[in-house]
């Protein structure tokens, strides 16, 4: 598995989530990159997503940020340094280092993450350092610890294989992990008997392969688990030897559970049949490998850490814990959220798991560091340190490798926080992201592809990622551009690493003197003396590593029934449920759910320069039950507008109707923000809203109103170059940016009619003395192409209502030039004509993978006649990738079998 210098491919790790798939890649000549799965990484065995195949297409230097920047104007990097390293000394000097703060991201590599928490608390002596995997796992952190002593995952991938019932909590995993998700439909497909569970209000990609979905109330997992407690115990479930040998706790929290009532009760309360609700009970009870894979819809809530301990209970009084296939699992959002846990990336941790609230623990980092000025007490975490910035106690931040202007709730006061601070670094690849707009300094980082060093998936597993591009620019490694700040602060002694080696092996090293002073279990002990080479060709490691692995490890932790607890047993916390602090009310009636699509990431600084991955949905899709729609006004295709009680404006999306949410429920998708769309970040409705124990803010429980947005006018645009909506006299209020090939569609809707708004599109046409214009004109609708050097550069068509479903063929307008002269005939008489012809047919892309369109299903579905996926799979290529769209292949078969059957 070691890296082959003569190979013209190099192994790698995706850049993506938490299930860490190995990749290989190969630079070509005209400057693209090549990606496909890594057949020896035993996360993902060769497999990869839509999101990982399309890794080659968003190494680009499109929006990258080259040079650093202070105060918008280019600079070098020895000035930016300076000013950095000035201005935090200065800022510390005069208010003391609890003034300053670094927030960083489950983006950053583990060197990266050691070198930036090291500064922070073991020189500038202050605990401010916390990262975005606050928003992601924090709430797991806080439950591992509390039940076992340390943030110990006990489970290996190798659970889903041989589990004989696995338990999805709180997870979209057929689209947040796919990889994952496919590991386990391809386990039951040879062992039929394996039961697959999905728990979430929701019904997704996921729970459409389930054996049985628990569409619960939002929120109430903790009675669900409690229930479980309760009914394990009281049907003889429990297993007595291991609850007295090896926990603490049992009784406790059986009482905490008493006065639950009984199923009838209890499936009321959560609002499932009691059928269903003993299924699932007896189904636990009866299996002895149950694996409880949870994510966020467990971590992002104000009570996620009981909820987090409300599974792991279960799991302890039935002996399912550190045993293949019997474990709860928690599954990482970011490629390396894991990594920065490790390295005490959370401002309530040290690193190497040591702790603030041990003396012992702080000096042996303080020996191990040689620093006198290590800070003795926990930082604030996110949520609590932007509040402490726009308070002005912080008056100085360095933001790495993250987007919180978008990502953390209430992020209209997150940027007013940051517009005010006297001090705002950002560190990022991307230039314009909406923190980026925000800094003083802007310093130019590498992105995936250029950077090398480490990182940790959700199974405790290191990878390399190893450099596969050149940097453009003058971009740098986070680690360096951190070691160099901190030389010009006066700690040059500590920081004078030559390599990213230099600094694992330090790291690794005092996981090593942490795990022998105090059994701690992490340790990689075994990596703190390899040379550089073996660090530049080292295979994955699952930790603990005592050794250099050369053979593929699957190692589970807490086998022995020995915790890290004062006594050596595992903590069964006692919990109640406690309804969320934010309830509906009749101003805000519906509750609102949020998270990730299919092919998008985070913010979309990097998927969102996917052609491939863009082209699956255009636009943020508010699901919405057909009742609730009915209710408020609202059809297929219409604009709402989404308020909350703390939203300074609306949140505009585009409405879809779904059975997939219940009545009183609504789902929207992360990704969206100031960068590329009007008002469709959905952060801004969230409140500041905190799980007492993790810090760990509620995204998906937010209490909105819906209104629709009556337009005058709509329109659909495609153009080479970005457009900028703001200098227009009436710019749109609601607009959408895709990336296609050769440039961008836009979809808009406006208050102004189709004159005005078509007034205003054709002042953002780019200025040619050679470009040639059509126009077809009506009272209700306009129709415009622009041409140069024959080629489309400019067209648009806008009118009083579009049905933008049918507009798909827009985003293929700039691949039609000279050099198929019909083709460039045919799309300017698409244009025109207002219906597509040729190749334009193809339709919506449900296959992101093989790139597979809607229309191309429906005529193989129709001409074939076919009954199933595998057919559709067969004639059309659709579903053979990732798989991820599957569930969707399997609905678009049943909408066109049911419209045949009702003819």
């Amino acid at each position: 598995m070691s890296q082959n210098p003569s190979s013209p491919w190099i192994k790698s790790t995706c850049a993506y989530c938490g299930v860490g798939c190995g990749i290989e890649a190969k630079p070509q000549r005209d400057g693209t990159l090549s990606v496909r799965g890594d057949n020896d990484h035993p996360a993902n065995w060769g497999k990869l997503c839509s999101k990982g195949m399309a890794l080659g297409e968003t190494v680009t230097t499109t929006g990258r940020l080259l040079q650093p920047h202070i105060a918008g104007n280019q600079c070098d990097w020895s000035q930016a340094i300076a000013t950095v390293a000035n201005q935090f000394t200065k800022t510390i000097a005069e208010h003391g280092p609890d003034s300053v703060a670094f927030y960083l991201s489950g983006q950053l590599l583990t060197e990266d993450y050691y070198v930036a928490n090291k500064l922070m608390k073991g020189f500038i002596g202050s605990g401010n350092v916390d990262t975005n995997s606050r928003l992601c796992m924090s709430s797991s952190v806080a439950g591992h610890k509390r039940a076992f002593g340390n943030d110990s995952v006990p489970g290996c991938y190798q659970d889903l294989e041989s589990a004989d019932a696995i338990v999805l909590v709180g997870s979209n995993l057929a689209w947040c992990h796919p990889i994952l998700f496919q590991r386990i439909k391809q386990a039951k497909q040879q062992h039929p008997n394996k039961k697959l569970i999905i728990i979430d209000p929701r019904a997704t990609a996921s729970s459409a392969d389930a054996d049985l979905h628990l569409a619960i109330k939002p929120g109430s997992d903790v009675l669900l688990f409690n229930g479980l407690f309760k009914y394990l115990h009281d049907h003889g479930h429990t297993n007595s030897d291991y609850i007295n040998q090896h926990t603490q706790g049992f009784a406790a929290n059986l009482a905490s559970v008493a006065d639950l009532g009984d199923l009838q009760a209890l499936s009321q309360q959560l609002q499932i049949s009691q059928a269903d609700l003993l299924t699932f009970y007896q189904t636990f009870a009866n299996t002895d490998k149950v694996t409880t894979l949870y994510s966020q819809g467990v971590n992002q809530s104000s009570q996620g850490t009981d909820k987090v301990n409300s599974i792991i209970n279960c799991h302890l009084i039935t002996a399912k814990v550190g045993r293949s296939g019997a474990n709860p699992f928690s599954i990482t959002g970011q490629p390396n959220a894991m990594g920065g846990r490790e390295v005490g990336g959370l401002a309530n941790t040290l690193a190497a798991h040591l702790e603030f609230n041990n003396d012992k623990h702080q000096q042996l980092v303080s020996e191990f560091w040689q620093t006198d000025n290590l800070a003795t007490r926990p930082g604030l975490k996110a949520v609590e340190m932007f509040d402490a910035i726009a308070k002005g106690k912080i008056k100085a931040v360095w933001i790495m490798a993250t987007n919180p202007a978008v990502s953390l709730p209430d992020s209209d006061f997150i940027q007013q926080a940051l517009a005010q601070c006297p001090f705002v670094v950002v560190s990022d690849c991307i230039a314009n992201t909406d923190t980026g707009k925000l800094a003083d300094v802007q310093l130019p980082a590498q992105g995936w592809s250029e950077k090398s060093g480490t990182v940790t998936n959700s199974e405790r597993r290191i990878s390399r990622q190893r450099r596969l591009t050149v940097s453009p620019g003058e971009a740098r490694p986070d680690w360096w551009i951190i070691t160099e700040v901190a030389k010009k602060m006066g700690f040059a002694q500590a920081f004078s690493y030559r390599h990213e080696a230099d600094i694992f092996r330090e790291y690794a090293a005092l996981t090593a003197a942490a795990h022998r002073a105090f059994n701690t279990d992490l340790n990689l002990s075994g990596l703190a003396e390899i040379n550089d080479h073996q660090y530049s060709n080292m295979p994955p490691q699952q930790w603990p590593v005592t050794h250099l692995q050369t053979e593929v490890s699957h190692q589970h932790l807490l086998s022995d029934g020995q915790f890290y607890t004062a006594n050596g047993k595992a903590n069964i916390i006692p919990v109640r449920h406690i309804p969320s602090p934010q309830a509906v009310t009749k101003r805000y009636p519906l509750l609102l759910n949020n998270g990730r699509i299919r092919d998008q990431w985070h913010t979309m600084t990097r998927t969102g320069l996917s052609v491939t991955l863009s082209s699956h949905q255009a636009e943020p899709l508010l699901l919405i039950n057909p009742a609730d729609a009915a209710s408020y006004h609202l059809t297929e295709g219409m604009i709402a507008q989404i308020n909350s009680h703390q939203s300074q404006r609306a949140v505009m999306m585009r409405v879809s109707l779904s059975n997939q949410v219940s009545p009183g429920q609504v789902f929207a998708p992360i990704h969206w923000n100031n960068s590329n769309s009007a008002a469709a970040k959905i952060a801004t409705l969230g409140q500041s809203i905190t799980d007492p124990v993790s810090g760990q803010p509620e995204m998906k429980h937010t209490p909105v109103a819906i209104t629709p947005f009556v337009s005058r006018s709509q329109a659909i645009l495609i153009s080479r170059q970005p457009l900028v909506f703001a200098n227009l006299p009436d710019s749109p209020e609601y607009w959408i940016q895709q990336t296609i090939a050769g440039g961008y569609r836009y979809m808009m809707a406006s208050s102004v009619d189709v004159a005005a708004l078509c007034e205003n599109l054709r002042q953002l046409q780019p200025q040619s003395s050679s470009a040639q214009q059509s126009m077809q004109q009506s009272e209700q609708q306009v129709r415009f192409i622009m041409t140069d050097q024959q080629r489309i550069e400019f067209a648009f068509t806008c009118a009083t209502d579009l049905d933008v479903s049918q507009y798909d063929w827009f985003s293929l307008l700039l691949t039609q030039t000279s050099t198929a002269p019909e083709k460039l005939q045919q799309s300017l008489s698409s244009v025109l004509s207002d219906q597509p012809q040729g190749e334009l047919c193809h339709g919506k892309i449900v296959c992101a993978c093989k790139q597979v369109g809607i229309n191309q299903i429906h005529d193989a579905i129709a001409d074939q006649q076919l009954s199933d996926v595998a057919g559709i799979s067969r004639c059309t290529q659709a579903g053979t990738g990732c798989g991820s769209c599957v569930s969707e292949l399997q609905q678009i078969l049943a909408e066109q079998h049911s419209k045949v059957s009702a003819y």
